[in-house]
């Protein structure tokens, strides 16, 4: 039994089991919380945050050792991020409401600096006598080497209710990402569901540095929602589609580094996340690379074929190959490029579609369904059999 298959199958021991099911359900918290903020077109907001968190992680370490703590407890570590990222994000908000700052201005500014600090604050740890052997660069990019069974029941548990959250906020939160002025109008109060937003990616965020990073998180939030949107075209499904990419990419990259020790926990999942953004990418049936060009190959047949009728019916010769053998593969025409009885039946068709369609367009003035013809959507898909009998009667008595 390989080391990868006792991981996936939660068989490495109670803590590796802790972490793959706290990372699987972060994934969950941040696919479905980052997809508002895609909706909401805010996605670099998340980046600012979670840079914002370094200095509070310092600050965090340096006020615990001063008070003759333990500068490594996870619980303070992360109060401190908190804050620190809170803090940051009032700042952006505060920015691009006072002043004439755009918010990436806003957001580039404070995630510079914020940055910034922090560095320093690591550099100045390093120099302290309880802060040599600190391992705060984890929260870089992210660590589950030295978890201990109290960090993974924090990060779990601190999953689960952000999922929580998500399920209990999702209406309002999708009314302000898709329609701001419909929500006001309903009631809902812009203000305060946005900051329950940001609040939401901030804690996931902040539950989520220990495990991907600050540096990382950002990826967990936007990539699966990104990847969402390839599957579907409701905002419903797309929160929790992109909550189960999440969550897959959480549990199948802490399993990774809890069966191979020299593969990091956070860049993993990531790469994970990214792998099925590509698979999507390409395969997806709604939106997919290939799913386009299929149906665009679809879409040139039916022209081909509908031009080839309309040649059979007007006894024009067709010249292109494509639609030479298209017509043929249907059994349409013989070697030859005569029609065959088959093909005389569907060029007549094809004819009397274009005459009803004509009639349609002169007699309906109901441009929302007139309108719709392109010269291969079929007519019953628009009218009633009653209004195309009607059309048949007219067309049959010469009137138009």
């Amino acid at each position: 039994m390989t080391p990868l298959f006792q991981a996936l199958t939660l068989q490495l021991g109670y803590n590796a089991t802790l972490v793959a099911i706290g990372a699987m359900l972060l994934g969950v918290a941040a696919g479905a919380s980052g997809s508002f903020m895609v909706l909401r077109k805010r996605a670099l907001v998340s980046d600012a945050m979670a840079h914002a968190t370094l200095p509070g992680v310092g600050l965090a370490f340096i006020v615990m050792v001063a008070l003759g703590g333990d500068g490594r407890n996870l619980a303070g570590l992360l109060a401190g991020s908190a804050i620190s990222a809170g803090i940051g994000l009032l700042i952006v908000d505060w920015m691009t409401a006072r002043t004439r700052l755009g918010e990436d201005a806003a957001i580039g500014a404070v995630l510079s600096v914020f940055f910034g600090f922090g560095i320093v604050l690591l550099t100045v740890i390093q120099t302290m006598s309880g802060g040599r052997q600190a391992g705060l660069e984890s929260f870089l990019l992210g660590s589950t080497a030295g978890m201990l069974l109290a960090d993974a029941l924090t990060i779990a548990v601190g999953g689960a209710l952000s999922v929580a959250a998500v399920w209990i906020l999702r209406r309002p939160m999708t009314l302000v990402a898709f329609d701001e002025g419909y929500a006001r109008s309903l009631g809902v109060n812009v203000r305060l569901t946005d900051l329950m937003m940001m609040g939401l990616v901030l804690a996931v965020t902040v539950i989520g540095l220990k495990i991907v990073g600050l540096i990382l998180i950002v990826a967990l939030l936007i990539v699966p929602a990104v990847t969402a949107r390839f599957w579907t075209e409701r905002s419903a499904s797309l929160i929790w589609i992109s909550g189960a990419i999440g969550g897959l990419s959480g549990f199948a990259g802490s399993a990774m580094s809890a069966a191979y020790a020299d593969v990091p926990t956070g860049p993993v999942i990531v790469l994970f996340a990214a792998a099925l953004f590509v698979l999507s990418l390409l395969f997806a049936p709604l939106r997919g690379v290939v799913g386009a060009l299929i149906r665009h190959r679809r879409f040139q047949a039916r022209v081909h074929r509908r031009q080839g009728l309309l040649a059979l019916a007007r006894s024009e010769p067709i010249h292109d190959p494509v639609t030479l053998r298209l017509l043929r593969s249907e059994g349409l025409i013989r070697a030859d490029g005569v029609a065959t009885e088959a093909g005389q039946d569907a060029a007549a068709r094809a004819v009397r579609d274009e005459w009803r369609w004509e009639v349609a367009r002169t007699r309906h003035k109901d441009t929302a369904l007139t309108g719709r013809y392109d010269g291969l959507t079929p007519i019953e898909s628009v009218f009633t059999p009653d209004e195309i009998a009607g059309f048949d009667r007219l067309i049959a008595e010469g009137q138009t």
